[in-house]
């Protein structure tokens, strides 16, 4: 699996924060007092779940309560994301929140939730590239010379993303408008699946975020 030196830019850059549902008494000297639920809305194996497993055990050992990782995968993060809206707003309920938080809001036209509304932030504490990976199969090594590959290959490109609307998929789709190639979206359920699938040539390439892919 090759790596390209350059990160996509701009608006691709990955933007991870804490957010909960609401404040209430949460910033209590006394807080915690019992285990933090963190929600991720990706399974593991990929950035924001890789992220979150290190503020949760950098929060563990600070605050001498437990932060647990509760994966809750599945529709674009929106899941994770309803669930946080509608638990407790206490405090002990977080939500890492990832781009796909504010690309969704333009992406579904009804969403059973209104994140700015609904969502209180607490700090940003991350930012992070993609990076354009590519399986070693494919005869290309160098983005002009993928770009070359693929349009004399039109469609017969698997091109994998996290889920629908995550910024590792509007990456490869403003790519593909950047560049006039033709790919197939192959869209998985979180980072991890769709990096197995990379290394074993189902898929050809992947814009990542670089923490899930660094290995």
């Amino acid at each position: 699996m090759r790596r390209s030196t350059k990160p996509v830019r701009s608006c691709l850059l990955a933007l991870a924060g804490l957010a909960l549902a609401g404040v209430g008494h949460a910033f209590a000297l006394d807080y915690p007092t019992r285990p933090v639920h963190l929600i991720v809305g990706y399974p593991a194996g990929g950035t924001t779940d890789i992220l979150a497993r290190l503020v949760g055990q950098y929060m563990s050992e600070r605050l001498g309560q437990q932060f647990v990782i509760d994966n809750r995968a599945g529709a674009s993060n929106n899941i994770g994301t309803e669930l946080v809206v509608n638990a407790a707003p206490d405090g002990y309920t977080l939500l890492l929140v990832n781009p796909a938080n504010g690309i969704n809001a333009t992406l579904f036209d009804k969403l059973p939730f209104n994140f700015i509304r609904d969502i209180v932030p607490v700090a940003g504490f991350i930012r992070v590239p993609n990076v354009m990976e590519v399986n070693p199969a494919v005869p290309a090594k160098t983005v002009a010379e993928f770009i070359a590959y693929a349009k004399t290959n039109p469609g017969k490109i698997n091109l994998a993303s996290s889920g629908n609307g995550t910024s590792v998929h509007v990456s490869g789709e403003l790519f593909k408008m950047m560049t006039g190639i033709d790919m197939l979206h192959v869209p998985y359920r979180g980072a991890a699946p769709a990096l197995t699938d990379l290394m074993g040539g189902q898929v050809q390439v992947l814009f990542d975020n670089l923490p899930s892919s660094i290995e």
